[in-house]
């Protein structure tokens, strides 16, 4: 008889972890299964664990679905339900195909979940690291409103949109980051490698050495001599500003200058303004109060500074006043945008003007990002000019002085 260790669901859905002596693991399941507990786990005590890369980097947290696992699985779960497929049966369909570890692992606890007779909106907040709030209460509606394949059709448009804008901000900056890196590193091969086979011809020209040769001189020597200070001095504000990031104060105003920031600073602005308008288009199509709608976006815009104003917003509504009203103090929206708030509320159409609103902002978007790469080239060209005028002048000038002595000599 050997000991097992198992994890399972009760009837009610709660983890349930313990140990018990068994001849094999089916009949340790067996035994589970005849008091109530679906097993999710059984793992044999006497054989010793062997942890891989993989499972150490599971444990840390890592290999969380990305955007585009959780659109796949909103397509994958609207087809389902649209097509009257059983829930548990869809979902074990899922899970076999599924090829992230981290949702395999929790679709295996949401089916346990729902065999336990606990509704799929619950057991997927359960893990709220893959499913956010805004996307556990669209299910929930769905599910009480009889709509699930409609709730997992507007996950999906909502996911696909997020990706896309993410993914051309990403295309549009990639440019400039890889020329600012390569900058970087001629900088880096001239200061300690070049500067340095120059300096015993520069120290001929005792007092009469340039300025900007001084300046590189004295640059590299820096450098070269105090390189291991350097880069303490650059892991220290690293991990400094990561922690103050991290902060309740510093994350509400570093996300509050990302906002401020010339040129990128709008793009991010009004990106994060449809997602905004999308969600609450998404949110109150599916029936979601206002005042929840608005509590839900604000934990999910990833912008803590718009969040508090969104949440200002709710607050106002819980009040009694209308969302022009508060919007209009908040100075969150465009004037043609708050129009489109009073109309739709005047109106009962408030979800399709905030639909129109998040595709106002998403051309605003897309136009910022096909003229980003021109507004950041005036940029880069001052920038690398500057350094190679530098360097020029650095290196140039004290040979034409010696150039000049030899034809005087």
């Amino acid at each position: 008889m050997a000991e097992y260790a198992y994890k399972g669901r009760s009837v009610d859905g709660d983890l349930v972890t313990g140990q018990l002596h068994g001849g094999s693991a089916d009949a340790v399941a067996g035994r589970l299964l005849s008091i109530g507990i679906t097993p999710v786990e059984i793992r044999d005590l006497a054989q010793k664990s062997t942890l891989t890369v993989n499972d150490i980097w599971l444990r840390m947290g890592g290999g969380q679905p990305t955007t585009k696992d959780m659109i796949m699985f909103c397509r994958q779960m609207y087809t389902i339900t649209r097509a009257g497929l059983p829930l548990l049966r869809g979902l074990k369909g899922l899970m076999e195909t599924t090829h992230n570890e981290v949702l395999k692992a929790a679709l295996v606890e949401i089916l346990s979940s729902l065999e336990s007779g606990r509704g799929l909106a619950p057991s997927m907040a359960a893990h709220p690291k893959i499913f956010t709030q805004l996307f556990i209460n669209l299910v929930e509606i769905g599910e009480s409103s009889g709509t699930l394949e409609t709730s997992f059709q507007r996950l999906y448009e909502y996911l696909s949109m997020e990706m896309d804008v993410r993914d051309r901000v990403k295309a549009a900056v990639r440019y400039p980051i890889v020329v600012l890196a390569a900058v970087a590193v001629a900088l880096g091969i001239i200061t300690v490698f070049v500067i340095p086979n120059f300096e015993p011809i520069f120290r001929t020209l005792g007092d009469n050495i340039p300025l900007p040769t001084k300046i590189i001189i004295g640059t590299s020597n820096f450098v070269v001599n105090y390189w291991g200070l350097m880069f303490a001095a650059v892991a220290a504000g690293v991990v400094g500003l990561s922690y103050w990031v991290k902060t309740e104060t510093g994350r509400l105003k570093w996300d509050r200058l990302k906002l401020r920031i010339p040129v990128t600073g709008i793009i991010v602005r009004n990106a994060a303004m449809s997602r905004i308008t999308r969600s609450l288009a998404v949110s109150l199509s599916a029936g979601l109060p206002i005042n929840q709608t608005l509590r839900t976006v604000s934990g999910s815009i990833g912008n803590v500074w718009l969040g508090e104003k969104l949440t200002a917003l709710g607050s106002g509504i819980e009040r009694g006043e209308s969302l022009s009203r508060t919007a209009r103090t908040s100075g969150l929206f465009t004037p043609l945008i708050m129009q489109m708030i009073s109309l739709g509320e005047e109106t009962g159409a408030l979800p399709e003007l905030m639909d129109e609103a998040s595709e106002f902002y998403r051309r605003e978007v897309d136009y910022d990002l096909d003229n980003l790469s021109a507004a950041l080239e005036p940029i880069l060209i001052v920038s690398v000019g500057a350094i190679v005028l530098v360097l020029a002048l650095g290196v140039f000038l004290p040979m034409w002085d010696m150039i000049g002595r030899a034809r005087a000599g």
